[in-house]
């Protein structure tokens, strides 16, 4: 049985958390509601804790935005795919600029297309009609916010070499 890692944990949690607090930092475009936070949040669990921490800190991220009214169910499609497509572009390449691109695409693309089901179940069909054009232009600009800063930071903590000591550090 494969055990727990409470450092992994730990950190997903307060990265969840600074998800959740960041999306306050939100800006309004067409039909959404843009939260670069939780984009830059979705690249450093990538990077930091893999993809199933990222996802499960995604899910709890976008449930707890819902609940406390910070963000619509349109949270759900773009973390999600983010969050799994960069932890899994990450796994396999190590490479911080092919993450934050697999960033952008997987909450821009796919989850402004993913968006469209969403929208016509649980929002009504006018907006469904409108959902691929509305949510994927502002999925794409918030992700690319998110991921800038994302990129830009971790960028930093590996030409100081913290990048390097901390991802060790979370595998003991």
């Amino acid at each position: 049985m494969k055990q727990t890692n409470s450092k992994k944990l730990t950190l997903a949690a307060m990265l969840t958390a600074v998800a959740v607090a960041g999306s306050t930092l939100s800006f309004p475009i067409f039909g959404s509601r843009c939260a670069p936070v939780q984009h830059m949040v979705n690249v450093l669990c990538a990077v930091l804790l893999g993809p199933g921490y990222g996802l499960l800190a995604g899910f709890l991220a976008s449930l707890l935005r819902n609940l406390w009214g910070l963000g619509t169910l349109l949270a759900y499609p773009g973390t999600l795919c983010g969050a799994l497509l960069c932890g899994l572009t990450y796994k396999y390449s190590k490479k911080l600029s092919l993450t934050c691109l697999a960033e952008v695409v997987g909450t821009g693309i796919l989850g402004g297309l993913l968006a469209y089901p969403i929208a016509i179940a649980f929002m009504g069909k006018s907006t469904a009609n409108l959902a691929v054009y509305v949510y994927v232009g502002p999925f794409l600009i918030s992700t690319a916010v998110g991921s800038v800063i994302s990129f830009m930071f971790l960028t930093y903590l590996k030409k100081v070499g913290l990048l390097d000591r901390l991802q060790k550090n979370l595998e003991r």
